[in-house]
């Protein structure tokens, strides 16, 4: 067996290495700290982190979003690895990295972060430009992204407000789709670009009304539907993007 098949080993459990920290870190204190325990705030070594012991503190295993998160990065380098995308593996996990830790931090906190947003921007753009040899396809995608969930967002927000009058009771705007995964919207079509865009959005929209409708019928048998119930929109854009990216 070749010696390079042990390369999209190391790649995938050094990206999921990465994704953990950002997503253990990032949200609780907004800047690059060292590694801290999920549980019980308390920092805990770079040796402790690299190799996933539990807490010294509190002896806390690591969370199972860990071990999904690093079998699902090894198995997607090998995948990246024999069939590499239009950006190649190199670029293909990077990018890989930057989706997939957009995706914990909203499942985990309903939140799309703006520094990871620029960031995201910022890349996007460049591999856009990159992939389509043009400055005007990424551009108008990440228009078109951008405007299409705008609208909608826009109008969830007008169907809060006149569901509220009608019930009489005041309902949070902009739950069911949050403004940052109408900016999210905007950086994917930085590198689908102009027009696959449309086909992002689309797909993002049928898995996310397929996945609420499952989730309305579950919480229905289950007596504990809740109306207006938040449902993070971000990992359908990028299991979307991941789709037309890589597959």
């Amino acid at each position: 067996m070749s010696i390079f098949i042990f390369i999209p080993l190391l790649v995938g459990w050094f990206i999921a290495i990465v994704v953990n920290y950002l997503s253990d870190v990032f949200p609780r204190t907004r800047q690059l700290t060292s590694p801290i325990c999920t549980n019980c705030g308390s920092g805990v070594s770079w040796a402790n982190h690299l190799l996933l012991k539990p807490c010294p503190t509190c002896r806390k295993a690591r969370s199972t979003r860990t071990w999904i998160v690093l079998i699902a990065a090894i198995i997607s380098s090998f995948y990246v690895w024999f069939s590499p995308p239009v950006l190649g593996y190199w670029l293909g996990m990077l990018y890989w990295t930057y989706l997939a830790v957009v995706f914990v931090i909203d499942v985990e906190h309903r939140l799309v972060m703006h520094p990871i947003s620029i960031f995201g921007a910022l890349f996007s753009f460049g591999l856009g430009v990159w992939v389509h040899e043009s400055i005007w396809k990424p551009m108008l995608g990440g228009l078109v992204g951008f405007g299409i969930m705008f609208v909608l967002y826009y109008l969830g927000v007008l169907f809060a407000r006149w569901t509220s009058r009608r019930r009489g009771a005041e309902i949070e705007e902009g739950d069911a789709l949050g403004f940052g995964d109408v900016i999210l919207a905007g950086v994917l079509g930085l590198l689908l670009g102009y027009p696959l865009i449309f086909s992002g959005v689309l797909v993002a929209i049928l898995l996310g009304g397929g996945i609420s409708l499952l989730m309305i019928l579950g919480m229905i048998v289950l007596k504990r539907y809740e109306a207006f119930a938040a449902i993070p929109y971000a990992p359908f854009l990028i299991l979307s993007a991941v789709w037309l990216i890589y597959f």
